[in-house]
């Protein structure tokens, strides 16, 4: 390689690039083979050192406690880089502290970057550890003080100089070119994987080691929406974590968005991926009902609705705080009395009245009827949208590649999908529990703007069949 390299490492105080700080850095300048120059400072990170980083790396927060801050030494350090291209182990993370470190002291920071890791795996692929560790044991390269900055950023230097001796100059140059040619993608992933995925709709799956479930996303641009993951990791600290643990990707092409987010509904709550958050919770729900006769609400909770018995609530949410927090929001809203409708304890007037937030119904001012007949109006406003089609419905999908898909769905169950009308045949049998996301998904769908772009086909049910 032309131009100088800078064999760099940090220590942090944890490993989100975003919330934790640096400790220290040290780095090595070396021209045509040669270190020219060091550069080791010790950081006050101006937050606590975890105990468990100090046990891994020695520092504590009495050795920072005088050190300058990162803001301190941003231009001293800037300048002392110059354009040498840095050269790291897992390089995301170095680079992605160092920007956010800079970004915090009010300046952005780029440079040309080499990471030892996708290098290592590319070298040598028949090996499964590429970690700094197992490469110096491998390798016959000893570091008596790891986890210390200077200590690492030598260990990667003795690791290249026998990559220099083990490999030709030119392969070593062919596979550093290639890392800057191809898209910045985590060491562990084949850019093969990241080309073969198409710009067209559909979910993704990313899956770390032991194919554990990590991420399960959609898009109208696979490719895209799975390179944004890692364009972004240095920004947002879950996505840094996504860039260290993926390992593998798999994905499912669909002909549009409806079956994209209908597909990636089903699969989150089937696979329980980690690191999503929304979608996630499935089972048991909780809605308001109000049985005749009664002047108040009630609160009811399920493992598994019906779509018929969904219907019959008045809203469904997935846990009774949310429930009572928008019977909260309802009552502020109509003026109704937060006592008789059973979230507030005593007798007598509620404490809204007071303030003219409650027309009185607690005190006379209005007759408990008109109370009771104004909430039930308000609160049925939530209730789940009767099904309006006398049978199943089948919902007509176009892609823009030709690629076409049909969804069953019986009141907002969705029973499955296939790639023709014809195909939905074998799913005559098919029952379905009612979800409150795919309910909000078809409703987003057959309510919105691009209504008209799908076709609908009412099919009877079987005798006796209902969902």
């Amino acid at each position: 390689m032309t131009g100088p390299l800078i064999f760099i490492d940090l220590e942090t105080t944890g490993i989100r690039t975003t919330r934790d700080r640096i400790t220290e850095i040290a780095a090595l300048r070396v021209e045509r083979g040669v270190v020219t120059s060091r550069w080791q400072r010790l950081i006050q990170p101006e937050v606590r050192i975890p105990a468990s980083i100090s046990e891994l790396t020695g520092i504590h927060d009495d050795m920072v406690r005088d050190a300058p801050t990162f803001a301190e030494i941003a231009e001293e350090l800037r300048a002392w880089l110059g354009d040498g291209a840095l050269v790291a182990h897992n390089a995301r993370f170095d680079y992605g502290f160092l920007r956010n470190a800079y970004k915090r002291a009010g300046t952005s920071f780029s440079a040309d970057v080499v990471c030892t890791l996708r290098l290592s795996r590319r070298l040598a692929p028949q090996h499964r550890e590429h970690n700094l560790a197992a490469l110096l044991k491998r390798h016959g390269i000893t570091s008596h003080t790891r986890h210390r900055a200077m200590a690492d950023a030598e260990a990667l230097l003795a690791l290249w100089q026998h990559w220099e001796k083990e490999h030709p100059a030119a392969r070593l140059d062919e596979e550093v070119q290639r890392q800057r040619r191809l898209p910045s993608l985590p060491a562990h992933l084949d850019p093969g994987m990241i080309q073969a995925l198409p710009k067209a709709p559909g979910v993704y799956l990313m899956h770390g080691e032991n194919d554990l479930p990590l991420y399960i996303g959609k898009s109208l641009n696979l490719r895209a929406r799975v390179m944004s993951h890692f364009q972004a990791d240095h920004r947002q600290d879950r996505e840094m974590r996504l860039a260290q643990q993926v390992r593998h990707i798999d994905w499912q092409e669909t002909a549009g968005d409806l079956g994209a987010q209908l597909l990636e509904a089903r699969l989150v709550k089937e696979r329980q991926p980690i690191m999503n958050r929304r979608l996630r919770r499935a089972g048991r729900l909780t809605g308001w009902s109000w049985p005749p006769g009664t002047s108040r609400p009630e609160l009811q909770r399920a493992e598994a609705l019906s779509g018929r018995e969904a219907e019959a609530m008045m809203g469904l949410f997935r846990s009774a705080r949310e429930a009572n927090e928008a019977l909260r929001q309802i009552a502020a809203d109509q003026g109704l009395c937060l006592r008789l409708l059973g979230l507030e304890a005593g007798g007598g007037a509620c404490f809204a009245s007071q303030l003219g937030r409650c027309r009185g119904a607690c005190r006379g001012d209005e007759p408990l009827a008109l109370h009771a007949a104004r909430a039930r109006q308000a609160l049925s406003r939530l209730q789940i949208h009767h099904w309006p089609w006398e049978g199943r419905l089948a919902i007509g999908e176009q892609g823009l590649k030709g690629m076409q898909a049909w969804h069953l769905v019986d009141h907002w169950c969705h029973l499955g999908s296939a790639d023709s009308l014809t195909g939905l045949d074998a799913l005559v049998d098919a029952r379905g529990a009612f979800d409150v996301d795919t309910y909000r998904i078809l409703r987003r769908f057959l309510d919105g703007d691009d209504a008209d772009k799908l076709t609908l086909v009412t099919l009877p049910r079987r005798a006796g069949s209902a969902s």
